[in-house]
């Protein structure tokens, strides 16, 4: 084991299509944001100090010993030790960053928890494979979010685009041609357990309409795949549109979401929808080189707290 500090990395989120319906086995497309990262470090300290986490965003420092069994971080932590072989509590310091806006649906959680476990991971000595972060990663997601599809701890883990079904292997990909998002911050927390459980309620008391609303979800996100494989922008942004509104059937849209779905498209953009659990969070809009300054403007006129351009491109 290193006697060195040791720190890893993982992006943030962006759901291009498909959010809700994925819960229920459709498919959907997400993409990592490079653009805004989590952070751990794992510092040795002195003999018989024990494992401490400090997550200074969330203004918490947890003893592991002292961490309760449903307290996501400390959980995470002992899933990783384990995984390592060490059963006995190491003497660490793990310190969280974050600059991932939390309850955005940026995936703020998985992110400090797949940053958490890569540390850990390069701290003992040992390679963090994608698949085991991710693995480890979505107990935590339980927590956060109850009935989690695994999305988010999946294309954090690989941070790269992924096609997604739950329970199946997700399949990396990248695009032909490059594209942009414009990922608008609504300043509105909305933790997705919340939004999950109201489509949950729905769909048990309205089974046959929420269905046919995931089958739809699910066609967009089939023609999505087509249309980024085509280099089809203009195609994608009205497949984003075409699947807002069908989340908007779900009830997870807001009137903050509207106005900035509304002013990004009056702006210019080739699409724009909301983007994870909804309600709040944020909105994706896919932008051109022509309009991306215009449509952050537009965005940020109509109260997003801060605009993130990211760019998805063929190298990756």
């Amino acid at each position: 084991m290193s006697v060195s500090p040791a720190t890893a990395t993982a992006p943030g989120k962006t759901i291009l299509l498909g959010e809700h319906a994925v819960v229920y086995g459709r498919p959907a497309i997400a993409t990592p944001v490079w653009q805004t990262v989590a952070s751990a470090t794992v510092t040795p300290l002195a003999p018989d100090s024990g494992c401490v986490i400090v997550a200074e965003d969330l203004g918490e420092t947890i003893r592991l010993h002292d961490g309760a069994a449903d307290q996501p971080l400390a959980l995470v932590t002992r899933l990783a030790l384990a995984e390592l072989g060490i059963t006995q509590e190491p003497d660490w310091q793990i310190t969280l960053q974050s600059t991932i806006p939390i309850a955005s649906g940026l995936g703020s959680g998985a992110a400090l928890s797949t940053a958490l476990v890569r540390a850990l991971f390069a701290q003992a000595g040992q390679i963090a494979e994608p698949q085991t972060v991710s693995r480890i990663v979505y107990e935590s997601e339980r927590i956060y979010h109850g009935t989690p599809s695994g999305i988010d701890n999946t294309v954090i883990a690989y941070g790269t685009p992924i096609w997604f079904v739950r329970g199946q292997p997700a399949e990396a990909f990248v695009p032909p041609v490059p594209f942009t998002l414009a990922i608008a911050d609504s300043g509105i927390r909305s933790p997705t357990k919340e939004t999950v459980g109201d489509v949950r309620r729905g769909w048990e008391a309205q089974p046959a309409r929420h269905e046919a609303l995931f089958d739809a979800i699910a066609a967009a996100v089939h023609a999505g795949r087509k249309a980024i494989a085509a280099g089809d922008l203009a195609l994608l942004g009205a497949l984003m549109d075409e699947d807002h509104a069908l989340l908007a059937q779900l009830g997870v849209s807001s009137d903050p979401l509207e106005r900035l779905v509304t002013a990004a498209r009056a702006a210019g953009a080739l699409g724009a929808k909301l983007s994870g659990g909804g309600r709040g969070g944020n909105v994706i809009a896919l932008v051109t080189a022509d309009c991306q300054v215009a449509v952050e403007h537009a965005l940020l006129a109509a109260s997003a707290v801060r605009v993130i351009g990211t760019t998805v491109t063929p190298v990756g």
